[in-house]
């Protein structure tokens, strides 16, 4: 029987359990039914030697819950980037990995065969060549190693960029590294390079800072590789909703990939692709997918792309609605009252905040403005927030608005109106 190993091999099962279990904080012990009760026991035990001092524990009649309590605006360190330093390896991993740089480090150059020679002369490590040969490839790639061709022979020498001499010869580079590190986006690869630095952030602390999301940065590399490419992905999607119903097939997704697009709402991050089979565009939320596979070169990405752009533009937030096209309803006109000379304030707000929509003045007190939107209910979202202040709703769908007047009656009737007057 194989012992419990803090190392990983399999990064997506680590990333969902973390979500699930850790993340949202609501499920116990009883609810993993994906594998045995051993496997619960191992990866909680993982995630509580990543995350030390951050845990929580929680008891009640289902059990005991366990989750990361964590206020983002006092650490200086997002504790999640833990479970990225925790891939495992083999040994023969290892061993190149110090042997191949320890033989290069003198700045010469070599071929395949002479590093494998010196590896068996001088070290006593017996290693083919195809072996050899992957891991001078993969570390091209890291950009460790320079490969380049002497004749016709392929040459390796160990690359002379270091983190340390950039961070010497540029002042404040150091600085920007600590920023970087806690950004929402990739900034795993700054901590490592603190890390690496032995630095630590002590000058940046966001307060609403979105830690869960680092645990997305795996899939997109290859998300703005396939871009870069012009290629199709493939990735299945997992609701909340059908892990709840115990469907742990997903759905499988082939689609072109366009931008990734971050919520200012909530902060979740969404990858914006064109669905050929529907023939429309949709958004896929980035923590409902797993390992995203690289497809076939779309030929026709540049004319998708021209009609994405065009779209995007009439995106409140980021749905496309069930809509294929704008123009085949009537643009939605939401009058907002506002008195100039003692809420400037307000119209300040519509003017700032009116992203692809316009706003103007059409009356005395009243502003209206007009939206021609994919899914009007993202912005019906944020037109509440003026509640008190919409004078009235007009265009669009009948069901949108029908749906507005619905929630402002149960708010009445939740909360009282002319029925209460007699409340003192």
């Amino acid at each position: 029987m194989a012992g419990f190993s803090e190392l990983i091999k399999n990064f997506d099962k680590t990333r969902d359990y973390v979500r699930d279990f850790f993340i949202y904080g609501c499920k116990v012990r009883s609810d993993f039914d994906r594998k045995s009760v051993r496997t619960y026991g191992d990866e909680k035990r993982r995630v509580e030697s990543w995350m030390g001092d951050y845990m929580r524990y929680d008891d009640s009649v289902r059990g005991r819950s366990v989750s990361i309590s964590v206020d983002s605006g006092h650490i200086p360190e997002n504790p999640l980037y833990n479970a990225y330093y925790s891939k495992s390896f083999t040994d023969n991993d290892i061993k190149l990995h110090f042997l191949l740089t320890d033989i290069l480090q003198d700045g010469k150059s070599r071929t395949l065969r002479e590093l494998t020679d010196t590896l068996n002369s001088e070290y006593e490590q017996l290693f083919d060549d195809q072996t050899v040969r992957n891991k001078l490839r993969e570390y091209v790639d890291e950009g460790m190693i320079i490969a380049e061709k002497q004749g016709k022979t392929l040459c390796y020498s160990l690359s002379s960029d270091t983190a340390d001499d950039f961070i010497n010869s540029f002042r404040g580079l150091d600085d920007a590294l600590k920023f970087f590190s806690e950004t929402q986006h990739f900034g795993i690869i700054g901590n490592s390079i603190l890390k690496m630095r032995r630095l630590k952030n002590d000058l940046f602390f966001i307060k609403h800072n979105y830690i869960i999301h680092t645990l997305e940065d795996i899939l997109i590399p290859d998300i703005l590789s396939a871009m870069d490419e012009k290629r199709c992905v493939c990735f299945r999607t997992f609701s909340a909703k059908r892990l709840k119903e115990g469907d742990l097939s997903g759905t499988e997704n082939n689609v072109i990939p366009m931008q990734i697009l971050v919520s200012v709402q909530t902060g979740r991050r969404y990858l914006a692709a064109y669905i050929p089979g529907l023939k429309r565009f949709s958004a896929f939320r980035l923590d409902y997918m797993k390992t995203v596979k690289k497809g076939d070169i779309c030929e026709n990405y540049d004319a998708v792309r021209a009609k994405f752009s065009r779209n995007i533009s009439h995106c409140f937030g980021v749905s496309f609605g069930m809509r294929k096209e704008t123009g085949t309803v009537t643009p939605m006109k939401i009058t907002f009252f506002a008195d100039e000379e003692k809420e400037g304030y307000i119209i300040e707000r519509l003017e700032r905040e009116k992203r692809c929509c316009s706003v103007e003045k059409t009356g005395e007190h009243l502003y209206t403005l007009t939206a021609d939107v994919f899914d009007p209910n993202e912005l019906m979202h944020w037109a509440k927030t003026f509640i008190g202040r919409i004078a009235r709703i007009e265009g669009g769908t009948d069901t949108v608005r029908q749906r507005f007047y619905n929630d402002v009656s149960r708010m009445q009737k939740m909360y009282g109106g002319d029925e209460d007057e007699h409340i003192q």
